[in-house]
């Protein structure tokens, strides 16, 4: 069923036909991308599970190859990275890289047109940028510690742009940068301006800079889908006048 209700997602968004729907639109816009690249057209109905697909190029939007060598490659790697930073042991990592790439779960997942694999993309990199930037601690303001420290709020954009259950990993992220921070705080040999460098160094790159993003996202769902559709009942009359195709299209709508 789910793959029926996104890829009814992914046509609108090829067709601009605006629809409500209760995740944010960073996944179904990328599964609406990734058809529209391989070629499908948006006309496929998805009315209940189990149509067929006939002549309608579906496998960009399932992604089969993509999806499933993402989830399962960066499985395989960041779960290597983070365990092998963790513990230090390259028998450990070698393990749970394993676990988790044979695991029939993501496999299956993998092989439909869902959030869940784009969710995982996200999820396992805002880890692994979180694991690589507390390895660079000991030289705070580098090149590298910059880029893991930004890495890791785009991949907290990426992960609430998908699924509200992203919220967790922002959950683990903060808990890890409150630990970190409080321990520079407890660093009598640091200054409180160095301090204040790095709350506000965190504050940028995964407060603000998630915050940009997440709403950038919106900024484009609202951008592609300008004509009408089933969602427009849900928003306010002088939102659906600014609809092609609408009742209310150019209507002046007093305040």
């Amino acid at each position: 069923w789910d793959e029926t209700h996104f890829g009814k997602m992914g046509s609108y968004y090829i067709n601009r036909t605006f629809f409500f729907d209760v995740h944010p639109p960073l996944g179904k816009m990328l599964i609406g991308l990734a058809g529209y690249l391989s070629g499908y057209d948006g006309t496929f109905p998805f009315q209940k599970p189990g149509d067929r697909y006939e002549q309608h190029n579906y496998m960009g939007m399932r992604g089969v190859r993509l999806y499933r060598l993402v989830s399962s490659w960066l499985a395989f790697l960041c779960s290597s990275v983070q365990m092998l930073e963790l513990s230090k042991s390259l028998p450990a990592a070698l393990l749970t890289a394993f676990v988790l790439i044979f695991d029939t779960g993501c496999i299956t997942l993998s092989q439909y047109i869902l959030l869940d694999p784009i969710l995982m993309f996200f999820l396992m990199g805002a880890v692994l940028s979180m694991v690589k930037c507390n390895s660079c601690a000991d030289r705070p303001f580098s090149a590298s510690w910059w880029f893991w420290l930004s890495l890791t709020g785009v991949n907290l954009a990426g992960a609430m742009g998908v699924k509200f259950v992203g919220l967790f990993v922002v959950l683990l992220v903060g808990l890890n940068t409150i630990y970190d921070l409080w321990d520079l705080l407890g660093n009598l040999s640091l200054s409180l301006v160095v301090f204040g460098k790095h709350l506000l160094a965190r504050v940028l790159c995964l407060i603000v800079l998630p915050l940009a993003l997440y709403t950038a996202m919106f900024a484009v769902h609202f951008t592609v889908l300008n004509k009408s559709g089933p969602g427009d009942g849900f928003f306010s009359s002088a939102f659906q006048s600014q609809l092609i195709g609408n009742n209310l299209h150019n209507v002046s709508i007093p305040e």
